[in-house]
C-alpha cells in the first residue's frame, strides 16, 4: 500500500463527508494505493456514524473510536499503530489542510528519501493576536532548544516513512514535537514544505491559548528528556555530588576550627556555615537519590499510553 491518511478528530461531523471526498479525487487522480484512518478521540456529535456510513460506502475508509476524549496525542499513536502504508501522511479533519498537498509530500518522502517531511502554514488565515504571534514564538523557542530547524512544528499535515511511525511512541501531549522525537530515534533526513492553509469552513477550534503554555511546559520536557532521559544520575548524580562536597567542605572547615582554632567560641549550631553545610548535604543527598530512582524507573518503565477504543473499523477487502 502507498499511502495511509491518518486523520483525528474531535466534534468535526460537518466537514468528514467533504474531505473524505476531497481525499479520494487526489488519490484516484494519482493511482494511488491507499487507506483513511478516521481517529474519532471521544466526539460527541455524529462523527462516528458519519466514519461508519463512509466505511460501508469506501472499503479504504478504516476507523478507531475511543471511549472518551483522550487527547490527539493519544489519537495519532492509535492510528500509527494501526497504519499499514509505506508513506504516512496525517492531517486534520476541520479542512484547513489541503489534500492535495499529499502526492508533493509522498514524492518528497519516496523520491528524495526524507524520513519526514512537515507542512510549513506560511501564511495563515487564524488571529494575529491569539494564533499567529504565539505561534512564532513558540517554533522559535522549539528550533533554539531542540535543534530541528523547522519553522512550523504544530502543522498537522505530515508525512513520514513507515519506519518512522512504527519506532517512536507518541505520549502525552507530544504530537507537537513528532519532528523532535524521530531526530532522536535516529532519523536524522527531517524536510520542510510550504503547503496551504485553509481558512476553518464548519465549526471553531478546539484548542485555546492553554496549547501553547501546555505546548511550552512540554517543550521543556522534551529538551530534558532528549538530554537526560536516559541518563538521569548524570544530571541529578552530578549535582547532588557537588552540593554534597559543599556541604562536607563547610563541615570539615567547621570541626577544625571548633577543634583547633577557636575552641572557645560560638557553638557550631549557632554559626551560619552549619546551617549551609546541613543544607547543602541534605540537598545533595536527595539529588543522588533522585537521579537513582530515575535510573530505576527508566529500567523498569512502561508504556504511558493511555486510551480506551470503543469500535473500530477494519478494511472490508483491500484498499485501491
Amino acid at each position: 500500500m502507498n499511502l495511509s491518511v491518518v486523520i483525528p478528530l474531535l466534534n468535526e461531523d460537518e466537514s468528514l463527508t467533504e474531505l473524505h471526498k476531497w481525499i479520494v479525487n487526489v488519490m484516484q487522480e494519482h493511482r494511488f494505493s491507499y487507506e483513511i484512518l478516521f481517529i474519532d478521540d471521544g466526539s460527541s456529535d455524529n462523527s462516528w456514524n458519519i466514519i461508519s456510513e463512509l466505511s460501508r460506502k469506501d472499503p479504504s475508509v478504516r476507523g478507531i473510536r475511543f471511549l472518551r476524549n483522550f487527547g490527539k496525542s493519544q489519537a495519532l499513536h492509535a492510528g500509527f499503530k494501526a497504519a499499514m502504508g509505506d508513506v504516512v501522511i496525517t492531517m486534520d479533519a476541520d479542512l484547513q489542510d489541503n489534500p492535495e498537498e499529499i502526492p508533493e509530500l509522498y514524492d518528497m518522502i519516496v523520491t528524495e528519501k526524507y524520513d519526514l517531511v512537515s507542512g510549513w502554514k506560511k501564511k495563515r488565515f487564524d488571529s494575529i493576536l491569539f494564533k499567529n504571534l504565539p505561534s512564532k514564538l513558540f517554533n522559535w523557542a522549539a528550533r533554539k532548544t531542540s535543534g530541528v530547524q523547522l519553522n512550523d512544528f504544530n502543522c498537522g499535515l505530515k508525512a513520514y516513512r513507515k519506519e518512522v511511525i512504527k519506532t517512536i511512541e507518541v505520549s502525552g501531549e507530544m504530537h507537537r514535537y513528532i519532528p523532535v522525537l524521530a531526530k532522536n530515534a535516529g532519523f536524522g533526513v527531517i524536510g520542510e514544505k510550504v503547503v496551504q492553509h485553509q481558512a476553518r469552513k464548519y465549526g471553531k477550534t478546539k484548542f485555546g491559548m492553554e496549547r501553547f503554555i501546555n505546548g511550552f511546559l512540554d517543550l521543556i520536557t522534551i529538551w530534558f528528556v532528549s538530554k537526560f532521559g536516559k541518563r538521569p544520575m548524570h544530571l541529578f548524580g552530578a549535582w547532588g555530588v557537588v552540593m554534597f562536597i559543599i556541604g562536607f567542605g563547610f563541615s570539615v572547615y567547621l570541626g577544625i576550627d571548633k577543634l583547633f582554632i577557636n575552641k572557645t567560641g560560638r557553638l557550631i549550631t549557632d554559626r551560619p556555615q552549619f546551617f549551609i553545610a546541613l543544607t547543602a548535604m541534605l540537598l545533595g543527598t536527595q539529588l543522588f537519590l533522585a537521579g537513582f530512582l530515575g535510573e530505576i524507573v527508566i529500567r523498569s518503565k512502561t508504556n504511558g499510553n493511555r486510551y480506551s477504543i470503543a469500535e473500530e473499523i477494519e478494511p472490508l477487502q483491500t484498499a485501491r
